[in-house]
């Protein structure tokens, strides 16, 4: 049941950033759930092995290399999902670093940490 709301969440959450964010759109819910699973699925089995093969420039960054790893990531995604269109790398860039934020504030809220 958590996915799922996590997956709902992640497609509001990128369906509210296109609505702010120049150069980031989305056609519609529809889409922006799509775009959820897709990056959902990259995340899961793709950019593990990205960030290891990355870790010493990332070590370097102090981790703000990650963001960068994202932005790519949306970016493809933009050439994967008809209606999801990313005008260069700066948008993905911010985009990423919004999609991070967010997500984060939604995920404490939501599910919060319980004490054990």
């Amino acid at each position: 049941m958590s996915t799922l709301v996590n997956w709902i969440l992640s497609a509001l959450t990128i369906l509210l950033i296109s609505q702010y964010l120049p150069g980031f759109n989305v056609n519609s819910f529809v889409t922006a759930l799509i775009v959820a699973l897709v990056l959902g699925i990259i995340n899961a089995f793709i950019k593990p092995a990205i960030v290891i093969l990355t870790l010493p420039i990332n070590i370097l960054t102090l981790g703000l290399f990650t963001f960068v790893i994202n932005a790519f990531f949306i970016w493809a995604t933009a050439y994967i999902v008809p209606g999801f269109d990313i005008e260069g790398f700066v948008p993905a860039l911010v985009g990423a670093f919004a999609l991070w934020l967010i997500s984060t504030v939604i995920n404490f809220a939501v599910f919060p940490i319980k004490p054990r």
